[in-house]
């Protein structure tokens, strides 16, 4: 079953999917930002959340490692409780040795062999947890990296469209006064420092 920010992630990729592009543009998008900015809200709210999740489940390699070494050692004690009681019951004494050494090899075998597959077991959710996590994060940062490339690609297209509308409009004021096409020149030059102090901090 897929978590929640899964999902968020899906309805992300399939909003940006499902939006239009922009008039004479193949790659550019027109996108609704408070339905965008509301899955991002949304997808910072849990991501701190699944990470909590996924570190809770590395720390429960102590608990399962606990877990194998208290079977061992309980498996031990029974062996070595055999091992008195058929030296004691068994006429033969060497016989009964040999038994019980055989035994005993076996229940440590036995005891490593749980001991491994616990190590292993516990190393594989461990690796899973942070592949998982790294996979999320790199997904959120192609997310965000996505949107702050639009925000730029927009306000450089509103920029441009304005200082179009601006260059028809001091181009008809000066034909229609010297003096007031001065001022308007100044404006413009106000006006691109602007656009390049923008362009710097970008």
């Amino acid at each position: 079953m897929s978590s929640r920010i899964e999902q968020i992630i899906e309805e992300i990729e399939e909003y940006v999917d499902s939006c239009k592009f922009q008039p004479l543009s193949s790659t550019k998008i027109v996108v609704n930002k408070e339905e965008l900015e509301e899955l991002l809200r949304e997808l910072r709210m849990k991501t701190p959340d699944e990470i909590k999740r996924y570190q809770k489940i590395i720390s429960n390699k102590d608990a399962i490692l606990a877990d194998a070494q208290t079977k061992a050692d309980a498996i031990m004690a029974e062996a070595q409780e055999k091992q008195a009681q058929m030296v004691q019951d068994n006429e033969v004494m060497q016989e009964a040795m040999k038994q019980a050494n055989t035994l005993l090899e076996q229940t440590r075998q036995q005891a490593q062999e749980i001991l491994d597959n616990a190590t292993q077991d516990a190393n594989n959710i461990r690796m899973s947890a942070i592949s998982y996590t790294d996979d999320m994060l790199a997904n959120l940062e192609q997310i965000m990296s996505h949107a702050t490339e639009t925000v730029g690609a927009k306000y450089n297209t509103f920029m441009s469209s304005l200082q179009s509308c601006y260059d028809i409009v001091t181009k008809n004021r000066q034909e229609l006064s010297p003096q007031a096409g001065a001022a308007s020149n100044y404006a413009a030059a106000a006006l691109d420092e602007e656009d390049e102090e923008y362009e710097e901090e970008q």
